[in-house]
């Protein structure tokens, strides 16, 4: 339901005049099909022309409705008379509103009754097939009034569609008869009608995950979209009859305001579903990555220093959804109660002075209560947090807090009740994701943290981020209150145990909420948090020693995943580097779980059980390291001994000795027993001695030790091994999550791998392990393969991203070697390309870690020159810098 009917009209014909349309319909008698085509040619080249010169988007769709209701009514007399008893043509669905975007469904419904459809059967195939010959698809159902109400009665989706109909042409009384049949007291009476719709878009709700905040939204079905004011205007038809949104401000459901706010958004979004139709030539709802660009552009948007042009036309859009979702709420709880309650009102109960209690609602007792003390937008929420069985706050209430949440000025947020309350939804902790997400729905977060408010709605365009800075960060918030929760202890056993041992699970709340608070403000957005959340935490209270703890979190919040992903954690070095950073085990419990917290709501595909494993075995070893003193660091050869005796006592009856195991070991170098677990050596060594060398090379795939699905290569080695083997795995299909690669001192090379399936789900089929290992062992075992060409496409969400080749080199001291770090755009391939470079070079390649960030691979490889020895040369190292770059670059996806 749009504009009022009449109106829509009158706008429509404002851009097409009905006259017209018929002229040019009816130009040529000869070749009636090219004139139809013509026709809508033109209309859409006017249509398009109108959207770039600013027109808004309402006479647009009403325009696009009109001109396919004088195709369809010429096209109709081309086969039938326009007065035909027992038959008639009616507009359904979105145009049955009068509303179409360029490449919109066309929804018609041929009522018939009698034998009037097979008098008429001819004619009518006649007019079918004439629309598809000029071009208009439409999606047609045949049926009886009988028809109709059996079918709606059965179906909430049939009699939506049915009650927002309209008359085109044909029998008019068979129209009106189907309406008569339909009204409430037959078919749908509103109570079981309002339940069905609500019902209904709590379903569409789960479908996108209850949030609209996504980075590729869906502008017509997701939270916020405008399917939300469709559900407003299907009840308001149904309750009240209403033919026009406008009707609720009439009935005192929407103050003007309201209203106008629900117009724009409206247009808003239209506008925006018209870009997409515009710029894809089909219709398409979804914003994806391919298309935000180019509709930011359309609406004028520029790239600015702090923000690209998509980015501040993202924010746009999420603000826009977010007012959208308000008005929702409260009209649906409105309804809620004119339609199901009526008179029937509960009585209040009061909560304090200033709110109360009305049924399972919170609502204030004076509608100046907001004016009168400010601190209470604040309060309302602690309230809501400390009477969980409360299902939210009363329409009539968010009504006086999106009107009043302005007075949240400077003056009180430093009001020290207004910090009270506010501190206390965090010491309290249940309820707090539920009642942040509140206030941020409403408007309150961004006016009383105003660093939050400018972070609303906020994107970064990469494939990395799948949500808003703002919804991120109250997603960590709610990953951390889960981590407390024994009800959720199973998803995170290890966090759950740690959270139970915090001594102030508060600050970790505080931490979590503001980690990226200051993205977007230019600089480092970590130096930049340090500051605004110490501030936060001095001025709400807090002792220095709490403060610096939370600022130092939210300035560390990337370290530990950093440090796990890009260095050589079987390091001791790097553990006891790590290990004075965090310098006492208070500050590494709270990290640990602030990181967990904060990949998994960074991006869904980015936790798995190998980043988990990753992740634990740093935590362990530096608090090991804490325990052990920073002054007394583990030595690697103590390391070593521990991993042997362990898998020893794994291999116990095994039929594995002591001696056979010394024998092989003494072959390895200490690196291989850093970089392994004991699980890892007792899964090894038997397949070692028992391989024949004829039988070489050895690989071995399984799930191991919790790391995901680990591949082995244990075979002579040989030129380009690395490249081979990942170009397999590529080939393949297959992620490459870590790569940890050994030689020994006689010239054989144990290569493994922590692989998952390219839609990063683990492999746990048996026989694409032994995929697996046979496609290895075909290339290994044959000396005239050189190269695996990887024939995968690239995703097409990764052809919208350029991220130039980056390389940086640094000398690793410890372990006599370089290290290359690597940032470029992600492909399938990248790693046997990069192996082709070394291995031309002469370079060896001594461990690397793989980092795959949304659209971006940021890689780190560990190499030498073939004596083992790092590479000191200056201009071999800019030589191997301009030969990454080039190749990569010229080999990127676009």
């Amino acid at each position: 339901m749009g504009a009022e009917l009449d109106l829509a009209e009158d706008e429509a014909a404002a851009v097409f005049s009905a006259r017209k349309i018929r002229a040019r319909l009816r130009a040529d008698t000869v070749k009636p099909i090219v004139a139809f085509r013509d026709t809508l040619a033109w209309g859409r080249d006017r249509l398009y022309g109108l959207f770039d010169e600013g027109q808004p988007a309402d006479s647009l769709v009403h325009a696009r409705a009109h001109i396919v209701d004088e195709v369809l009514r010429e096209a109709w007399l081309r086969a039938l008379p326009e007065t035909l008893a027992g038959v008639t043509l009616v507009a359904v669905g979105g145009y049955g509103r009068g509303e179409l975007l360029p490449h919109s469904d066309i929804d018609i419904l041929l009522l018939h009754a009698g034998d009037a459809l097979d008098q008429h059967r001819g004619a009518l195939e006649r007019f079918t097939a004439f629309l598809w010959d000029i071009g208009l698809e439409v999606g047609q159902s045949v049926r009886t009034v009988d028809e109709c109400v059996s079918e709606a009665a059965k179906d909430i989706t049939v009699i939506t569609n049915l009650i927002e109909s309209r008359w085109l042409i044909g029998d008019a009384s068979l129209y009106t008869q189907m309406q008569a049949a339909l009204t409430p007291d037959k078919v749908w009476p509103v109570g079981e009608f309002f339940r069905a719709k609500r019902e209904e878009q709590a379903a569409r709700y789960r479908k996108y995950d209850d949030t609209g905040y996504k980075l590729e939204p869906n502008v017509k079905e997701s939270p916020g979209g405008l399917r939300d004011i469709h559900t407003i205007g299907w009840v308001a038809k149904r309750h009240f009859g209403a033919q026009t949104l406008h009707e609720l401000r009439e009935r005192g459901f929407l103050t003007k305001n309201e209203c106008d706010e629900l117009f724009a958004g409206q247009d808003f979004l239209w506008r925006v579903r018209f870009a997409l139709h515009m710029i894809t030539g089909r219709r398409e709802d979804r914003l994806l990555f391919d298309h935000q660009i180019k509709v930011a552009g359309l609406f004028g948007y520029v790239d600015t220093d702090k923000n690209r042009a998509v980015e501040q036309f993202m924010q746009l859009y999420y603000r826009t959804i977010k007012s959208l979702s308000c008005l929702n709420d409260m009209l649906l709880q409105l309804f809620d109660d004119a339609i199901l309650h009526g008179d029937q009102q509960p009585p209040a109960v009061p909560l304090n002075a200033r709110f109360q209690t009305r049924g399972a609602y919170i609502e204030a007792r004076d509608e100046e209560v907001f004016r009168k003390q400010p601190a209470a937008l604040i309060e309302i929420f602690l309230l809501l947090q400390q009477n969980p069985k409360l299902a939210g706050i009363s329409a009539a209430t968010v009504r006086l807090i999106l009107r009043d949440n302005r007075l949240l000025t400077q003056e009180a947020r430093e009001d020290s009740r207004a910090r009270g309350l506010f501190i206390e939804m965090f010491r309290h902790g249940a309820g707090l994701t539920r009642n942040l997400r509140r206030m941020n729905r409403y408007g309150v977060l961004g006016r009383y943290l105003p660093a939050f408010g400018k972070v609303v709605g906020l994107m970064q365009y990469d494939l990395f981020h799948t949500l808003t800075v703002d919804e991120h960060s109250l997603y960590v918030v709610r990953n951390v209150r889960r981590m407390a929760l024994p009800r959720f202890a199973h998803e995170l056993p290890f966090c759950n145990e740690l959270f139970g041992k915090l001594e102030k699970p508060k600050l970790l709340y505080i931490a979590a909420f503001f980690h990226d608070m200051c993205k977007g403000s230019g600089g480092d957005h970590s130096e930049l948090g340090l500051l605004e959340a110490r501030k936060f935490c001095l001025d709400h209270g807090l002792s220095h020693a709490d403060a610096e703890i939370v600022g130092w979190l939210v300035k560390n919040h990337l370290t530990m995943s950093l440090t796990a992903q890009r260095a050589d954690i079987s390091d001791p070095e790097v553990v006891t580097a790590f290990a004075r950073k965090v310098a006492a085990r208070e500050r590494l419990d709270y990290l640990f779980l602030l990181t967990v917290a904060d990949i998994r709501a960074t991006n869904p595909a980015l936790w798995n059980s190998w980043r988990a494993t990753l992740l634990t075995d740093l935590y362990r070893s530096t608090a090991r390291a804490l325990e052990r003193g920073l002054d007394n660091p583990l030595q690697a050869s103590d390391i070593a001994t521990e991993a042997q005796i362990a898998a020893l006592e794994i291999l116990k009856g095994s039929g594995v000795t002591p001696e056979q195991a010394r024998a092989v070991w003494a072959r390895f170098e200490s690196d291989y027993f850093l970089r392994h677990s004991p699980q890892e050596l007792a899964w090894h060594l038997p397949e070692i001695i028992n391989a024949k060398p004829e039988e070489l090379p050895l690989i071995l795939v399984s799930m191991l030790d919790g790391r995901g699905t680990t591949v082995f290569v244990y075979t002579p080695d040989r030129d380009h091994l690395f490249g081979l083997s990942t170009g397999v795995l590529a080939r393949l299909g297959l992620n490459i999550l870590d790569a940890r690669i050994n030689t020994t001192a006689d010239g054989f090379t144990l290569d493994s791998y922590v692989v998952m399936e390219g839609d990063g789900s683990a492999i746990s089929q048996g026989h694409r392990f032994e995929e697996i290992r046979d496609s290895l062992h075909r290339v290994l075992a044959d000396p005239n393969i050189s190269v695996v060409d990887v024939n995968r496409r690239t995703s097409q969400k990764l052809k919208h991203f350029d991220t130039p080749t980056d390389v940086s080199f640094s000398l690793d001291k410890v372990r006599n070697r370089t290290i290359l770090e690597l940032v470029t755009a992600d492909r399938p391939g990248l790693l046997s390309m990069i192996g082709r470079i070394f291995q031309k070079r002469g370079l060896l390649l001594d461990a690397a870690k793989i980092g795959t960030i949304g659209e971006r691979a940021e890689d780190v490889f560990f190499i030498t020159d073939a004596d083992h020895k790092p590479i000191s040369d200056p201009s071999q190292l800019d030589e191997l810098r301009e030969v990454l770059v080039r190749t990569l670059d010229h080999n990127s996806t676009h």
